[in-house]
């Protein structure tokens, strides 16, 4: 067995002196909210392409109609659907950019703020930490870090 010589998280994944186990449990849980954010992000982000997809197939069917000889159908599509608004005024791009202006930046600075004024901006303790935890020291593929870094 190729036993690996690192232990404990890299130096970007440590604690710094005198923070809590509280402080740490807290930015965690920060964390995990804000992943949870970028998650629904990229549903929202889904959202907006699947229905920009839509409308441009919508599109098609509609002149598709039309040289099918239904142009009381397609006239009537293309006059209700076709590059209408998902809610009012707005077009999925624009729910976009309002999500990402009033809220996802504003959280995602948060977060980082948080992580400056408490642990030097240093991300994911509690990860780092868990996997300390719960990896099997010394066993191949439970390495604290990459063997190719230091961990200072």
């Amino acid at each position: 067995m190729n036993a690996p010589s690192n232990s404990g998280p890299d130096a970007a994944h440590r604690r710094p002196e005198g923070v809590s186990d509280a402080t740490v449990e807290a930015l965690g849980k920060l964390s995990e909210a804000l992943e949870v954010v970028e998650h629904a992000r990229g549903l929202l982000y889904g959202f907006h392409r699947l229905t920009g997809t839509a409308d441009l197939a919508l599109g098609e069917a509609v002149e598709l109609l039309r040289k099918a000889g239904h142009e009381d159908l397609a006239e009537d599509l293309e006059k209700r659907i076709v590059g209408r608004n998902v809610i009012e005024g707005r077009w999925t791009f624009q729910i976009v950019e309002d999500y990402d202006e009033n809220y996802y930046r504003p959280f995602v600075d948060a977060e980082a703020d948080a992580r400056s004024q408490l642990v030097g901006g240093r991300r994911h303790l509690f990860e780092a930490e868990m996997k300390e935890d719960r990896r099997t020291h010394g066993s191949r593929h439970h390495e604290a870090f990459p063997a190719s870094e230091t961990g200072a």
